[in-house]
């Protein structure tokens, strides 16, 4: 067992407060976005052997198979599947969708080819790997997830009294939905500023007045994406989408093509291990249009809200349930009887309330502190996991 030493990413959206909070530190003053656990070369976590610190990409690379297995190495590769984050959204992230793995590695290997440095601000794949992702509400949050049906949508906007979005809500009340909706992003994102500025600021103000009069009706989210990023094309973009709060301990999952944005709160993130996003406004950053547009599915769809359910065979373990194998979310809610999970895969489990103890099969100990984690190598022994009141979040593959 490995106590990892994890990078916190100080993206601009980051709460200033939330991360620190969990590991028990003082706030540096600045956004604190995301905690990485894992192998992503972008931000490895570091353990120490007795050696000295090491990067967990380099130990897993030094010998995959006694790391992750001989199981997870033929069927997912060398490196560790997954990447483990806790994200703490202090204002809204951007809009955007992830690529199938064949698009993945289509356009990764086409942006190779071309030359184009892997840090360019302009390049859309940074690697050859498709990133879907589960979502974990550690408290209330906010989200922007997948297409509202296209009439849904045209109501939403009609009720705003915006004259300006006509042409936008005809468009909307055509048919087929999934033409409807490819149109109206489209158009939306291919709006020069001279153009979009005043329909931005016009529907701005309004989504404000309304929000202000039902500060929880339907245009409240909306009016924070317009406080926080003013004539944002982004604001039209977001109003396409469902809004939903999770409550703590609820997720979602997404999958490639699915549109989203996190607005607020904090939550655990597991997702395939790729950094690949196409963006669709609320961001200074790149936003390729014709790329995106590949890229997201265009089928309306309600938010499906995860609950975990028990897991058959080990006692405690709460499984939130997605359609891959790269990763594998479940919970502990931990108390004086211990809790056995196997070793067969490799694994990150992650402390968010109290403090957990895990004893190996040889009687070695570990105690983690909430927002401490740890890197268990696939040995194929099962660990003992125990804590009067933790809460334990475990991160794997499923073989």
């Amino acid at each position: 067992m490995d106590r990892l030493v994890n990078t916190v990413r100080p993206y601009a959206w980051g709460s200033v407060t939330a991360i620190p909070e969990l590991l028990g530190q003082q706030p540096t003053g600045g956004p604190q976005a995301e905690l990485w656990m894992g192998a992503h070369p972008g931000a490895p976590s570091r353990a120490d052997r007795g050696d000295g610190p090491r990067a967990l990409d380099e130990l897993i690379a030094a010998d995959p198979q006694g790391e992750l297995g001989a199981a997870t190495v033929a069927r997912f590769g060398t490196g560790l599947p997954f990447l483990f984050k806790v994200l703490a959204a202090g204002i809204p992230l951007s809009i955007q969708a992830h690529p199938t793995l064949e698009q993945a590695r289509t356009g990764f290997a086409a942006e190779e080819a071309l030359g184009i440095p892997a840090d360019a601000p302009h390049r859309n794949y940074r690697d050859a790997n498709h990133k879907p992702e589960l979502i974990c509400a550690l408290d209330e949050f906010d989200g922007l997830c997948g297409f509202r049906r296209p009439a849904d949508a045209a109501r939403l906007m009609a009720a705003l009294d915006v004259p300006a979005l006509t042409p936008l809500i005809d468009l909307l009340r055509r048919e087929p939905a999934s033409d409807a909706l490819r149109e109206a992003l489209a158009t939306v994102l291919s709006m020069d500023g001279d153009t979009a500025a005043p329909i931005v600021r016009a529907t701005a103000d309004a989504v404000d007045k309304a929000a202000a009069g039902d500060p929880q009706g339907p245009y409240a989210p909306y009016a924070l994406i317009a406080r926080t990023f003013p004539g944002d094309i982004g604001l039209l973009a977001g109003m396409l989408l469902n809004h939903v709060r999770l409550q703590p301990g609820e997720a979602l999952y997404l999958g490639a093509g699915v549109p989203h944005g996190y607005l607020y709160g904090t939550a655990v993130e597991l997702m395939a291990n790729s950094d690949n996003v196409l963006r669709a406004g609320l961001t200074p950053k790149h936003i390729d249009v014709p790329e995106l547009l590949k890229v997201v599915g265009f089928t309306p769809s309600d938010p499906d809200v995860l609950r975990p359910v028990p897991v058959p065979g080990t006692p405690g373990e709460e499984l939130y349930p997605v359609p891959i194998d790269e990763f594998r979310l479940s919970r502990f809610r931990l108390g004086d009887e211990p809790r056995r999970i196997d070793g067969r895969a490799p694994q990150i489990l992650l402390c968010t309330a109290g403090t957990a103890r895990l004893t190996a099969a040889d009687g070695q100990t570990l105690d983690l502190a909430r927002g401490e984690s740890a890197f268990l190598p696939a040995t194929g022994a099962h660990t003992a996991l125990a804590g009067p009141g933790a809460t334990l979040f475990r991160a794997t593959v499923t073989l």
